[in-house]
């Protein structure tokens, strides 16, 4: 591995584990009300997008940042188009 790889995979650690806080925050509270549906589809379809992208490339950083990622954006975009919104 060398140190472009290792900075790919440090981008994709702290890429992604900024969307740690909000699916925490959305599992814990139980509330999307204040998330956009649009928004988290297209974070969703690009991220499995750049999946696909890394797959033929056979960049790993950009396969495990984006699948790791769009994980959570499923996770959000799930609990938004099934959950009720009581809680503010």
């Amino acid at each position: 591995m060398d140190y472009i790889q290792i900075l790919g995979l440090v981008a994709a650690f702290l890429t992604t584990g900024a969307n740690l806080p909000q699916t925490y925050k959305v599992i814990k509270t139980r509330s999307t009300k204040s998330l956009s549906a649009l928004s988290f589809s297209m974070l969703f379809l690009g991220s499995i997008t750049w999946v696909i992208y890394g797959i033929y490339r056979n960049d790993i950083p950009v396969m495990i940042a984006n699948g790791l990622a769009g994980s959570l954006h499923g996770i959000i975009l799930f609990m938004k188009l099934t959950a009720k919104n009581t809680k503010s």
